[in-house]
């Protein structure tokens, strides 16, 4: 019979990659709620007019990468491609804008592209949303609160903030008329995407990857003298803030995201540690979204931060601690029948020591391969019970990463000598 293999792009987290993730989960939640914000969890399929409705109908997303399908109804469903759409959703759903939200969630999400260094079609998302606040501090809040996370995390001198406004909807679709007015004169010198996106989505094109059209860009019409006066004051006191926290930016005046709900604040927090230059985590305002999806008018802003990507970020710089690479403490050897006994001892050790990371042998052998085993487990102590050892209520302690001599003490010493 064939051996069944996962779908490509979708990949199994093995045992010794799991550390760093729960590494990086550990330190994110941590931080999410130092700042005030709590845990929110979507389901992962959601109907399809969701995403088409709040990403947009012209954008690659629903246009080429989403895994829909109908189900046994006959109602067309997808797997999310991304979490804003799902959170607002259920902010709408279940009554929670009656007041200012600060929500984060992580998750995976499914996008059918091809598979490379850091993507993957079911990728992992950290998100953070927050609901009715309009004014600029927010957006300082949470590019401040990831400014912390990098350095946290030892990558702040490997990421650089990117920053721009899109204005509201009426600077933009002003802006939007000079830039087709000018591209289109240039049509032939486009790429077949641009080309393309011209018709439907031509703010996109200032992200284009093709070096030809960036060469035309260099003199198209800028989005940022197309401002309203209340957005340019936002963008400007977003600055003031960030500058006063001592964050560095970049203004990048082609930065428009991929999503057609954005408005005023976009940013991008890049790096070139994996190569080309690519987004580590991205997002902005979008005041008009909930308003869209059937809600009350409520101002919007939040990011989408790629799991995936930062750990291997942190493999790569060599910055995820050595302590992650123990899984274990001890590991408790049983040589003879005492294995009811030692289960017993193991788990008085954990009513004492709640931290201890300990490991019960099972499954009987020689007491030669359990302490290979042992060994191998990477702990710092072989905790050896025999029917000596039971008999006089002790326990034989020894050192497998140091030159101390082992030593047999009472059981009930050895809470004592483990905790230092």
């Amino acid at each position: 019979m064939k051996q069944l293999r996962a779908i490509r792009g979708m990949n199994d987290l093995l045992p010794d990659q799991s550390p760093a993730w729960q590494y990086v989960e550990a330190t994110l939640s941590e931080l999410f709620a130092r700042y005030g914000y709590s845990e929110i969890r979507t389901p992962i399929l959601e109907a399809t007019q969701l995403f088409s409705r709040a990403v947009g109908e012209a954008t690659d997303i629903v246009e080429k990468e989403m895994y829909t399908f109908e189900d046994k109804s006959g109602d067309s469903v997808t797997l999310r491609p991304e979490g804003t759409a799902g959170t607002v959703r259920a902010a709408i759903q279940n009554n929670l804008l009656n007041q200012p939200q600060r929500l984060w969630y992580f998750g995976p999400m499914f996008r059918y592209e091809r598979p490379q260094k850091g993507r993957l079609r079911q990728f992992h998302q950290f998100g953070v949303e927050v609901f009715g606040i309009e004014g600029s501090d927010i957006d300082a809040e949470i590019l401040i609160m990831t400014a912390r996370l990098w350095r946290q995390l030892g990558i702040a001198d490997h990421v650089t903030l990117q920053l721009n406004s899109l204005g509201n909807s009426d600077s933009r679709a002003a802006y939007r008329e000079a830039l087709v007015a000018y591209l289109s004169e240039r049509r032939e010198q486009l790429d077949e995407d641009s080309q393309r996106r011209l018709e439907r989505n031509p703010l996109r094109i200032l992200d284009s990857k093709n070096a030809q059209t960036q060469e035309l860009l260099a003199d198209a019409p800028c989005l940022l003298d197309f401002l309203d006066e209340e957005s340019a004051a936002h963008f400007a006191q977003l600055r003031e803030m960030l500058d006063a926290a001592g964050v560095k930016y970049e203004i990048n005046s082609k930065l428009v995201r991929g999503l057609d709900y954005y408005g005023k604040t976009v940013f991008e927090w890049v790096t070139d540690s994996l190569g080309a230059q690519g987004t580590v985590c991205a997002g902005g305002r979008y005041d008009g979204l909930v308003e869209q999806m059937g809600g009350k008018s409520t101002p919007a802003v939040g990011f989408g931060l790629g799991a995936e990507r930062l750990v291997l970020m942190l493999e790569t710089l060599e910055v995820l601690p050595e302590s992650l690479a123990q899984q274990v403490d001890a590991y408790l050897v049983a040589v003879g029948d005492v294995q009811s006994a030692a289960l017993a001892a193991a788990e008085q050790l954990r009513d004492e020591l709640p931290w201890l990371r300990l490991q019960a042998h099972c499954g009987g052998g020689s007491f030669k391969s359990q302490m290979k085993k042992a060994d191998k487990s990477g702990a710092d102590y072989a905790l050896i019970i025999g029917e000596d050892e039971v008999a006089n209520g002790q326990i034989t302690v020894k050192y497998l990463r140091s030159d101390q001599q082992q030593q047999t003490l009472a059981l009930t010493e050895l809470a004592a000598l483990l905790q230092g």
